[in-house]
């Protein structure tokens, strides 16, 4: 199968690889900070997750925007991690050292957040920034049940698409993207040869391997809690998840008994793997880690059981809140407020291409946003990522008739569902095992 080469502005010609080597080369030599600057009387924390270093050079160039334009207040930010942030958080809220603002976390923890009474409503932060600015609907799954917003979105995310490699494709003649379970599994199959295994699924006690096989149970058409949020886990397409996901295990490294969402992602950039499974990340990584394989890039939504079922994608809805106890209050909302502002906006997504999706109206039609390497070489691959993340959900939210599921985050960081996926894969019978995770989940519901 063969790549055309790119056929917008001056990239005429180029291929994928040759205008990401350009683009990138000149990314990585803006500066990360000034530094020796006098103190500040304010001083603002703002917390991430999303700490990639071109991101973080993002972000320090909104820092110092804001700062300039208010010379009383200083902001420091401070990496979390999406594996690490509840125990974090947890830490941080009974020590009342709470940052002043946190961005891209998922809806459903600030949700769980915001019902606790750990979090400041959102509602005047969106006023600010002009509620008819963002995309319709968008903030829609931050809506708590007294009426307010627990948090407002920074950004969208497919998170779980499925990746290929056009030239493994060819090889194994294999010609179109797999879109069920069994075209996938064949395929993987017909491209695990020598060190290239089929996929890189993850099978280790982490956020990861629960919110993914989330995602696999409504593959199978099913899903985890009713509408009314009654646990519904015991039902055959838990049983028909749980049985294709046993089943790829063979084709996927030895070391994806431990996968997590960094092993996953390399396992795919590195070549290691002929799918892959993760958000736009891959862009941006295959670009600067492996730019051969950049012109066979394509991704799609990920396979359900069969084509009758529809795509489900996991959208975690990255979103920026405030917790309640935050220091100098409107210095706080003022500076979450102008994380919105155009030009530092654009430039924050554009430090993960395709990974992180913008909110705003009219972001992704302008000049500024089209014109990255990135977003020109895989303008294809990012409005199907688009599409998919418009239809997206996860677990506190699986579909427009659900109401908010407000232990979603603490369901995902006690690891029950994943380890129901490594009690199945290590043999223990599907139904002994879904009652194990049922009970655990819910225990957190009633608690």
């Amino acid at each position: 199968m063969t790549v055309e080469p790119i056929l917008s502005g001056g990239t005429r010609g180029q291929t994928r690889r040759a205008v990401l080597a350009g683009g990138l080369a000149a990314a990585a030599a803006l500066p990360l900070a000034g530094c020796g600057e006098a103190p500040r009387p304010i001083t603002l924390r703002w917390w991430s997750p999303q700490a990639a270093p071109e991101q973080v050079r993002a972000y320090r160039a909104q820092i110092r925007a804001f700062e300039k334009k208010h010379p009383n207040i200083g902001v420091e930010f401070e990496p979390t991690s999406d594996e690490g942030y509840p125990a974090q958080f947890a830490a941080a809220f009974a020590a009342g050292q709470v940052p002043n603002i946190v961005t891209h976390l998922p809806s459903f923890a600030a949700q769980g957040y915001y019902a606790k009474g750990l979090l400041a409503p959102m509602d005047a932060v969106a006023d600010a920034v002009g509620i008819a600015r963002f995309l319709p609907g968008i903030n829609d799954v931050y809506r708590a049940p007294d009426g307010s917003l627990a948090a407002i979105g920074i950004g969208g995310t497919a998170v779980d698409m499925l990746w290929v490699r056009s030239d493994l494709m060819a090889e194994a003649g294999i010609e179109t993207i797999p879109r069920t379970w069994d075209a996938l599994r064949d395929a993987c199959r017909r491209m695990q040869r020598g060190a290239v295994y089929g996929a890189p699924l993850p099978y280790g006690n982490n956020s990861m391997t629960s919110l993914v096989f989330v995602s696999f149970i409504h593959r199978a058409g099913g899903q985890v809690f009713t509408p009314s949020l009654e646990l519904a886990l015991d039902s055959e397409p838990t049983y028909h998840a749980l049985d294709f996901y046993r089943s790829m295990r063979e084709l996927c490294p030895p070391g994806a008994s431990s996968f997590g969402w960094a092993d996953s992602l390399n396992a795919f950039v590195s070549g290691g793997t002929a799918t892959g499974i993760y958000g736009g990340r891959v862009l941006a990584n295959v670009a600067r880690q492996n730019p051969r394989i950049a012109e066979t890039l394509r991704c799609a939504a990920y396979p359900t059981m069969d084509a009758t079922i529809p795509a489900w994608t996991f959208n975690d809805f990255p979103s920026l809140f405030i917790p309640k106890r935050a220091s100098h209050p409107a210095e706080t909302r003022a500076f979450a407020a102008f994380l919105y502002d155009p030009e530092g906006y654009v430039r924050q997504l554009l430090a993960a291409p395709g990974h992180v999706l913008p909110v705003l109206r009219g972001v992704a039609e302008s000049d500024a946003y089209r014109s990255n390497p990135l977003t020109v070489s895989f303008a294809s691959e990012i409005e199907t990522m688009t599409a998919a993340a418009a239809r997206g959900h996860n677990l506190g939210w699986e579909s427009p008739a659900h109401r908010p599921n407000l232990k979603a985050g603490e369901i995902i960081a006690s690891n029950a569902i994943a380890e129901l996926v490594q009690r199945v894969v290590a043999g223990e019978p599907a139904k002994a095992a879904v009652g194990r995770a049922a009970s655990a989940i819910e225990r957190i519901m009633r608690g």
